[in-house]
């Protein structure tokens, strides 16, 4: 049974946000998740770097 702070931590990610899949080429996941470290960032926030950045750009 999940513990009490992460009952309550899914719950509040579930209200929070949204989630999004993101599927890559076998091997690439690594490669992502080593430069996005390297730039001091998890996948996660790298992607939303990204993602910000180019729709910046976009306007």
């Amino acid at each position: 049974m999940a513990k009490p702070q992460t009952k309550a931590s899914n719950k509040y990610n579930a209200k929070a946000y949204d989630r999004i899949a993101l599927q890559v080429k076998k091997g690439q996941r690594e490669a992502i998740r080593a430069y996005a470290e390297a730039q001091g960032l998890s996948v996660n926030g790298y992607i939303n770097k990204l993602i910000e950045q180019d729709m910046k750009q976009g306007k």
